[in-house]
């Protein structure tokens, strides 16, 4: 099963917060033998939204939504989820029940009467209204839940904070509590070299054999100008299944010694 993760907000795109989630989110699922399959961002754009996670829906893959989820005029994710899967908003009891323990919670650290019908706290009540058929995701900074919407399969998007503090243990609940079963099952791995004296377009034909050469193998390509430690160099390499990857291993190095290319250390992953 693959992941993906869309991350929400003008904040990110216009460089006023810096991205902290795909970063995580990647060492999240590794920590787990996991990971990410794609990445997308998106503005405070509700017609954006909507079709990305209309995608996202579509696609069969797990995806994680970070942002968007609070009941301010910039925060669209609920109302764009339920656009997206053609269903009504509700508010969730569980979810409900949540907010007003907050409140409760809020009330009593701050010496003041619990007035859940006050207009503001009435308000926070829009917090637990999610796209009808939604799961919660429980929140342990401060209860305020997420929700989630899956397929039988498990597939579908789970809902997070914006906030770090609350989005990855969220997300770290999702993976254990839902895709346990999913730990440590990855079968690929990749194998690399360091290049020097080498240019990528002379290596291509080689890198192209093997591939047409090992089914479920890609060959990369990354290459440095100004690497502190190795200067300008290609590290070369293989991923894919490991049942082909040191037969697709040695190939590229027997490709790479015909090239007269000098190589540096080798990498495995």
């Amino acid at each position: 099963m693959n992941f993906g993760l869309i991350i929400i907000g003008d904040e990110i795109l216009s460089g006023k917060r810096e991205d902290k989630h795909l970063p995580k989110v990647i060492s999240l699922l590794a920590a787990r033998g996991l990971s990410l399959s794609w990445a997308r961002y998106v503005g405070d754009d509700p017609q954006r939204i909507t079709a990305d996670l209309k995608d996202a829906f579509a696609s069969g893959d797990v995806v994680f939504s970070c942002g968007g989820i609070g009941a301010t005029p910039d925060d669209h994710t609920r109302q764009c989820a339920a656009a997206a899967l053609g269903v009504p908003l509700a508010l969730h009891p569980q979810a409900r029940d949540f907010i007003l323990e907050r409140m409760q919670d809020i009330a009593k650290e701050q010496g003041t009467p619990y007035e859940p019908d006050r207009p503001d706290n009435a308000h926070r009540l829009n917090m637990g209204v999610f796209p009808e058929g939604a799961e919660i995701i429980p929140n342990p900074y401060n209860k305020i839940a997420g929700f989630s919407v899956t397929k039988p399969d498990s597939s579908g998007i789970f809902f997070v904070p914006g906030f770090p503090v609350m989005a990855w243990p969220m997300i770290e609940w999702a993976l254990d509590e839902r895709f346990a079963h999913l730990h440590q099952q990855r079968t690929t791995s990749e194998k690399s070299v360091i290049v020097f004296g080498a240019m990528e377009a002379a290596l291509t034909p080689l890198m192209e054999a093997i591939e047409a050469q090992f089914a479920g193998i890609k060959v990369f390509s990354l290459p440095s100008v100004d690497h502190p430690q190795w200067g300008r160099h290609i590290e070369l390499g293989v991923k894919g299944a490991a049942a082909s990857l040191d037969a697709a291993y040695l190939q590229l190095l027997a490709g790479l010694a015909t090239h007269g290319a000098k190589l540096g250390p080798e990498m495995v992953r």
